[in-house]
C-alpha cells in the first residue's frame, strides 16, 4: 500500500465520505481540504478506489471539482440517480444544486 495510505488516513477519509447526505455530493478537493490534506485531492480518489477493502462506503457521492463522475464506472450515476440527483450532463452532477455545503 501506498505509504501516505495508512490505515488511520484511510479511516478519516471514510469518515468524511460516510456525512456526505443523500442528495449531495463532494468533491475530493473537499474532502481534502476536510481532512488537512489540502493539495492531496488524487489521495481521495486513491483511497475510494480500495474503499471496499474497508467497509461500504457512499463513494458514489464524490465527484471531480467539476462534477465530473468517475469514468467507468456505470453504476455511480445509477446510485445518483436514486438518490435524485440531477445532472448537467450524462458524466456532470449539477454542482450548483448538490454540492455538499459545509
Amino acid at each position: 500500500m501506498n505509504k501516505v495510505l495508512n490505515d488511520d488516513l484511510l479511516y478519516e477519509i471514510y469518515s468524511v465520505v460516510e456525512e456526505i447526505p443523500k442528495g449531495n455530493v463532494a468533491t475530493y478537493g473537499q474532502i481534502a481540504r476536510l481532512i488537512g490534506k489540502d493539495k492531496n485531492s488524487r489521495l481521495i480518489g486513491k483511497a475510494l478506489k480500495i474503499s471496499s477493502m474497508y467497509g461500504n462506503f457512499p463513494c458514489h457521492r464524490v465527484v471531480n471539482h467539476n462534477g465530473r463522475l468517475v469514468p467507468g464506472w456505470e453504476d455511480q450515476y445509477t446510485l445518483l440517480k436514486k438518490e435524485n440527483i440531477t445532472f448537467k450532463d450524462n458524466m456532470h452532477v449539477d454542482l450548483k444544486k448538490h454540492k455538499w455545503n459545509i
